[in-house]
């Protein structure tokens, strides 16, 4: 699954620095992630880091994008252009 920010976002500016993938912006309100882009920093990290250092717990997984572990990982691999 990615992962979403929910509209308790406080706007903190913590989280967008630290994904990997260039998955997280700024958008009309608050922050948000782009699906297409998010692996939950399979590839990168052991646990996604922008729930690592948010502040008030506003980014769970996103429940209208399933993706299995391989998905993600694939999805990194695509993104990075790495080898698998």
């Amino acid at each position: 699954m990615a992962l979403m920010i929910t509209d308790e976002c406080i706007n903190c500016d913590v989280c967008e620095p630290e994904c990997p993938n260039g998955a997280i912006y700024q958008g009309e309100e608050i922050y948000e992630i782009d699906p297409n882009k998010c692996t939950e920093c399979v590839g990168h990290f052991d646990e996604p880091q922008c729930q690592q250092v948010c502040p008030v717990d506003c980014i769970p997984l996103n429940p209208d994008v399933v993706e299995s572990h391989d998905e993600l990982m694939e999805k990194f691999v695509r993104l990075t252009n790495q080898p698998a």
